[in-house]
């Protein structure tokens, strides 16, 4: 029956502790294919084998899955046969005969881990590449750029023949970095963050910011929308959507225009760290690239992380704006990114903001807000919703 081949990407590094990494990766793999039916997932020889052990299990979306998560670095759709030169050429013809019929070039690599296997892998190759040319004569061998690669597994349970293995989501099992706070927003940025995060092995708590009527219903699902868009590769989540309207417009009353995003910035670090402390986070993680808009320069950095203690993650501090449209397009969040609703960080934004603050004057500026009843109302007002993929 054919099946699900995994391998793993930087978990094979792993020391002492590779174990519990695997275990890490096994449970999020059953997690994601239950799904798509009775699937048995296990580990052998740096491989993990995802197999149906009943009919009707939907085998391409199971495919679909291992591809999203963290700790798998290629997927492929692998059938096992007997370890015997003639089981294989024969299963290699079924199987992959609509690719060997159109194809006009073609070769064979081999991999032994059963060191028992009477053939090398360079034997083995070649006797099967042989049989294959003899069967489809209009294919021609080319062993630097072929058309098609048919890969073989000698393994300790059987041998296993597929096509190219597709790219994995790579990176580190999910959870295995422990948990942080993310800071999700409507824009392009924050999605992308959140996900080179999740790929650090770091469970996500997404908080959104929300200030109606300033911004939409339609604002807040757009939201919603993203934390969905994330969930097949960042796992279940809680996102908590905390009220803003009232801080924002005691910014606007009390504070001069061109600190309103810096105040506004440190009021949402706060908050953050607190839902962190609620949550059993260890981090804030931020959307924030260097020098992108006014309050991402330096100074302004160190003036909105100055309320905070918890560990404050950039993952996209060094990146364009290219660079990061590209990861937005690839985990799919590009597209509700970019729908034209505002959220809360381009209310009431300052004809001239502060580029290069000095931490003491906006501390100085701020001692006319109420900061702890503010935070104090902004986390009593919070909405919970779970997000699952």
């Amino acid at each position: 029956m054919e099946m699900i081949l995994c391998k793993l990407g930087e978990v094979v590094l792993k020391g002492l502790n590779r174990r519990s990494f695997e275990d890490k990766l096994l449970s999020n793999l059953r997690r994601r294919v239950a799904k798509c039916g009775s699937f048995r997932v296990y580990s052998k020889q740096s491989t993990i084998y995802v197999e149906p052990t009943a009919e009707g299990c939907d085998l391409d979306a199971a495919f679909d899955a291992c591809r999203q998560v963290f700790g798998v670095v290629a997927v492929s759709r692998a059938l096992p046969c007997d370890k015997d030169v003639q089981a294989i050429v024969a299963t290699a013809k079924t199987y992959l005969h609509d690719e060997l019929s159109t194809a006009r070039s073609f070769k064979v690599e081999s991999k032994r881990a059963d060191k028992s296997f009477p053939l090398t892998s360079i034997q083995l190759s070649q006797q099967v590449g042989g049989a294959l040319h003899q069967a489809f004569p209009q294919l021609e061998v080319d062993v630097h750029s072929p058309e098609l690669t048919i890969f073989l597994e000698i393994r300790d349970d059987a041998a296993f023949v597929h096509g190219p293995a597709v790219s994995g989501a790579g990176g580190l099992p999910l959870g295995m970095g422990g948990t942080a706070v993310t800071l999700l927003s409507g824009g392009i940025d924050s999605p992308v963050a959140s996900w080179m995060m999740a790929k650090r092995g770091v469970a996500l708590e997404p908080v959104h910011f929300f200030s109606p009527p300033y911004t939409s219903d339609a604002a807040k699902e757009k939201v919603v929308e993203l934390a969905r868009e994330l969930a097949p590769w960042c796992g279940r989540m809680r996102l908590q959507i905390v009220p803003f309207t009232e801080i924002q417009e005691e910014i606007r009353r009390k504070v001069p225009e061109d600190f309103f995003t810096l105040i506004m910035r440190r009021f949402m670090m706060r908050l953050a760290e607190r839902c962190a402390e609620e949550a059993g986070a260890r981090a804030i993680v931020t959307g924030e690239c260097l020098g992108q808009v006014a309050s991402q320069t330096m100074e302004a950095l160190r003036c909105t992380e100055d309320v905070v203690s918890l560990p404050v993650l950039r993952p996209l501090i060094g990146m364009d704006k290219e660079e990061i449209v590209r990861v937005s397009r690839k985990i799919g969040t590009f597209d509700t990114s970019i729908l034209p609703y505002e959220d809360c960080c381009t209310v009431f934004t300052p004809r001239h903001p502060k580029t290069k603050p000095h931490l003491d004057e906006v501390r100085e500026v701020e001692a006319a807000l109420d900061v702890s009843t503010l935070c104090d109302k902004a986390m009593a007002g919070r909405e919970f919703l779970r997000i699952k993929p």
